[in-house]
């Protein structure tokens, strides 16, 4: 099994991204505008904590007292004279202020990304659902998991790291610079100092992080992807004893993706390592200009003191700078993958003023039509016929001759490369798409059931229908009587793709639905799985009722159903070769008879005998 690679994503400029992203968060501005208005305060109570530690130490620790500033010598007045306890009042208040508006500032933040991000999903998931087949033809289905999994949680990321508000980082730094130019200009100028080898390295960090995380995203997606076929097909891969190989496979898959992971984890530690490193030296630094300079009494202890603490702290908003930075590159780059997706285009959509037949009656004509899954390839040629309303049609073909397409292109599953194909007198095209698709039954060979009970799976999109009219259709289906057997009737959880039915079950549960919503027109591809003599029998007579009144174009493979057909089809290579009724067509000697001789007769045989028996 091979997952093919993602092709390269079209640049895309980060403000375009995040222009992208905005549009989700917009309901929710008020709140996020709140939980930003929120930062500066937090920065602010943070501030101003160093401050009061350098006041507490040259107004009660120094052997030469400081100057008291006016604000906190009236606050002295005011409680009775100087004291350790209003200071400490002082500091546990920026303490809890921090706290309050740190707390309200994250809760709100996460709120807005919570709500934003579910509605983000939301849409690529209604997106997702209206794109073409020919989308999904050529994308694994993992891939698109990871887009609406792994991918929003490296948004989600974003704004819990706060990469959104990277500007208020920017005004904390700046307001500490103030403070500390205004504290000691020349302790200043010496920790400035370590700005220039930190830009170098974060900017290293910037360029090379934007491709890591594209490579992980890519790296998760291939692995999703391998997993989804992998499971899917266990049964496969177990009885033709193909674990090593997929386990070998898989591998692969797993160590490209660790060596992606590992490679982020390289730069970030990198990057920590040397914001640490340069925070600790220019401590140092400062604790050897600066311990001279209060020797020399060029500073106070107490502004030394605060000084080492707005040190550290101006380190911090780089150090946060740096790593909302990386965790926004990553963001962006899940951030591209799910824009490309949203921007397929729905080549497949009602058209703005959809036409409505005169007199609906079930009347399908194919004319001149050529379809093409790749340029350059045709699977029908030049293929025309028509079914008049209540006309029953077989059509039957060698492998590969464009039976399914035909279907596929009626229900416009796919549009055609040239022709047309008119639905009671109304191009397919011009039709609403639901109202379509409402008018055509659809029975597929391989029954998808989805996990959920009896009711849902016969219901789907008519939650309109009652339970009464859902056990009719079971009943006319022939379902009815084993559905009734089970423990839960109607409530009887079905597992995923119908496990737990067996395939007579599943096909009978297939007309059930396709009756239930009772279409003009019925296009099948017959089911061909083996069953037993009872179920053959219920199949039938399911089959005859789902037929009845009904225009229907069947791909045959029971020949009771080809010889009752009114017309039988017969293709080769995407062409129309033969047209007729079964004994016209046994007579004419051509293609029809070649293939009743080597397939319908040799199934004639055998269920001959298995009568006898």
């Amino acid at each position: 099994m091979q997952i093919a690679e993602e092709q390269p994503l079209p640049k895309i400029y980060d403000v375009d991204l995040l222009r992208w992203v905005w549009q989700f968060v917009r309901p929710y501005q008020k709140l996020f505008f709140l939980a930003t208005a929120l930062m500066p305060l937090n920065s602010l109570f943070s501030l101003a904590q160093p401050y009061i530690v350098k006041l507490t130490i040259d107004l009660f620790l120094a052997e030469h007292r400081g100057h008291t500033p006016p604000w906190l010598a009236h606050l002295f007045q005011v409680s009775g004279g100087p004291s350790l306890i209003v200071m400490g009042a002082l500091y546990l208040a920026l303490v809890i202020g921090e706290f309050t508006t740190f707390y309200g500032q994250f809760y709100m933040t996460m709120m807005v990304a919570q709500y934003s991000l579910s509605d983000l999903r939301m849409a690529l998931f209604k997106h997702v659902e209206r794109l073409p087949m020919t989308f999904f033809d050529r994308t694994p289905v993992g891939r698109l998991v990871s887009r609406m999994t792994t991918d929003i949680d490296g948004i989600n990321e974003m704004f819990a790291a706060g990469s959104l508000t990277l500007f208020i980082d920017f005004l904390t730094l700046s307001g500490i610079v103030a403070i500390m130019v205004s504290l000691s200009p020349r302790l200043a100028l010496w920790s400035f100092c370590a700005i220039p080898p930190l830009l170098v390295v974060l900017n290293f960090v910037r360029v090379r992080s934007r491709i890591v995380y594209g490579e992980i995203r890519d790296r998760l997606a291939a692995i999703n992807s391998y997993l989804s076929e992998a499971l899917s097909g266990m049964m496969v891969i177990q009885l033709f004893t193909r674990e090593k190989e997929s386990r070998r496979e898989f591998d692969v898959l797993n160590r490209r993706s660790r060596d992606a992971q590992m490679m982020a984890n390289v730069y970030e530690a990198g990057q920590f390592s040397t914001v640490e490193t340069i925070s600790s030296v220019t401590v140092a630094l400062i604790l050897w200009i600066g311990g001279g300079s209060v020797i020399h009494r060029m500073v106070s202890f107490g502004t030394l003191v605060a000084f080492i603490q707005y040190a550290q702290m101006f380190f911090m908003p780089l150090r946060d700078m740096s790593t909302k930075y990386t965790t926004l590159q990553s963001a962006l780059a899940s951030a591209e993958k799910i824009h490309m997706v949203m921007r397929e285009r729905r080549s497949i959509s009602s058209p703005a003023e959809p036409k409505h037949p005169i007199s609906p009656r079930g009347a399908i004509v194919f004319d001149k039509v050529t379809f093409e899954y790749r340029a350059g390839e045709p699977v029908l040629r030049d293929l025309s016929f028509s079914v008049e309303p209540g006309q029953k049609i077989a059509i039957v073909g060698p492998t590969g001759s464009g039976k399914t397409t035909i279907i596929k292109l009626l229900n416009r599953s796919y549009d055609v490369t040239a022709g047309r194909i008119l639905v009671d007198g109304v191009d397919a095209r011009d039709w609403d798409l639901t109202a379509l698709r409402r008018a055509i039954g659809y029975v597929q060979q391989d029954v998808f059931l989805f996990a959920g009970d009896v009711l849902e799976n016969i219901r789907l999109a008519r939650t309109d229908l009652s339970e009464e009219e859902v056990r009719l259709a079971l009943k006319r289906a022939q379902a009815l009587r084993f559905v009734d057997r089970m423990p839960n009737r109607l409530g009887e959880q079905i597992r995923e793709r119908g496990a737990n039915l067996s395939a007579g079950q599943r096909q009978l549960l297939s007309f059930a639905r396709t009756l239930a919503y009772d279409p003009r027109i019925l296009v099948m591809d017959e089911a061909t799985s083996s069953v037993d003599s009872e179920t053959e029998r219920l199949i039938q007579i399911a089959l005859d009722e789902l037929l009845a009144d009904r225009t229907a174009v069947v791909i045959a493979h029971r020949l009771s159903t080809i010889e009752r057909a009114d017309r039988i089809l017969v293709l080769s290579n995407g062409i129309l070769r033969e047209s007729g009724t079964h004994e016209e067509l046994l007579s004419q000697r051509g293609i029809y008879f070649r293939l009743f001789e080597l397939q319908y007769a040799a199934a004639a045989e055998s269920a001959a005998r298995q009568a006898a028996n």
